[in-house]
């Protein structure tokens, strides 16, 4: 899924697309390949025809495309969404990836969806009270200090996973960026969020900024002039993410992985959690007393399974 980073760099590639110096584009037709992207009635598309783009903002991880008379057009691109810019000659709209299309006086937005499982969703909603509704009330970690994060962070007693990843308590982190930043602050997914010291929340909050700048740099400058057409939740500079088995950068100890319904964490044992594996829900209670407690002891286990 899309998150933070990535939003913003999209946000960026539309703004320069969209406006001029004349002013913002003009929507000519939003085109829809199927009925369950769309998910409200009011107002109708026909009321966005030809008005002009004003900006685009984003909204947690949604792609919010703002438009004259407080029209906004809010897109929630899920884990396989994606947008790409065409001039030209319009998409048909016939492949089963490509969902919609917003067509502009300069050029089409297309969002693309892979996969058989359609999640996106696309509202279209008039006036800033009816943009709140989709807000799910996450803030965003860039606008607090210390103190203040300590204190969102706090107000319940979560894993530090689940917190970060709570569009209700933080605003565009998802599951690739929350292994990145929690790996930077040498912190368990696990830390139980009310236990945590004051210590451990400043290396969070110092942590937490720099992958974000850090990654919304790398992302712009790969897009340079052109639209981000690389969009991934699986980057080779991650540190830890999507990295399960491979030496972790810092210490060279590999990278484990805590997987819970359909998500994971991905974590160094040595930098985050003192040389001890987490234990998996499904397999410790397979394996019971012998969930192995270290990173040697996993290795064990394998090479005995293995024979």
């Amino acid at each position: 899924m899309p998150e933070l980073p990535d939003i913003e760099v999209y946000l960026h590639a539309i703004e320069r697309v969209l406006r001029t110096d004349q002013g913002g584009a003009r929507l000519q037709s939003i085109r829809l390949a199927g009925p369950f992207l769309l998910r409200t009635v009011e107002p109708p598309i026909d009321a966005f025809m030809g008005l002009e783009f004003i900006a685009a903002h984003r909204l947690g991880k949604r792609v919010v495309l703002e438009f004259a008379g407080e029209h906004f057009a809010v897109l929630h691109l899920m884990i396989a969404g994606r947008l790409h810019w065409q001039v030209g000659k319009r998409s048909s709209l016939k492949s089963k990836r490509e969902s919609a299309s917003f067509d502009f006086d300069v050029g089409s937005l297309l969002l693309t969806e892979a996969g058989t499982k359609k999640r996106a969703s696309l509202h279209l909603v008039q006036g800033r009270t009816a943009l709140e509704v989709h807000d799910p009330g996450g803030v965003e970690v860039a606008g607090l200090d210390a103190a203040q994060l300590a204190g969102r962070l706090r107000e319940r007693n979560h894993t530090l996973k689940r917190a970060l990843t709570d569009p209700r308590i933080f605003a565009g982190i998802g599951n690739a960026y929350s292994d990145e930043i929690l790996h930077r602050a040498k912190l368990s997914p696990l830390k139980w969020t009310t236990r945590l010291d004051d210590d451990e929340v400043q290396r969070l909050h110092s942590a937490t900024r720099a992958v974000f700048d850090e990654w919304v740099r790398r992302l712009t400058e790969e897009a340079g002039d052109g639209f981000p057409e690389k969009v991934t939740a699986f980057r080779p500079e991650m540190a830890v993410h999507g990295k399960y088995g491979v030496p972790c950068p810092d210490c060279g100890a590999k990278v484990q992985r805590l997987r819970y319904a359909s998500n994971e964490a991905n974590y160094c044992p040595t930098c985050q959690t003192e040389g001890k594996l987490l234990a998996d829900r499904a397999m410790s209670r397979l394996l019971k007393g012998d969930w192995p407690k270290s990173d040697e002891a996993l290795e064990s286990l394998k090479e005995r399974l293995r024979e």
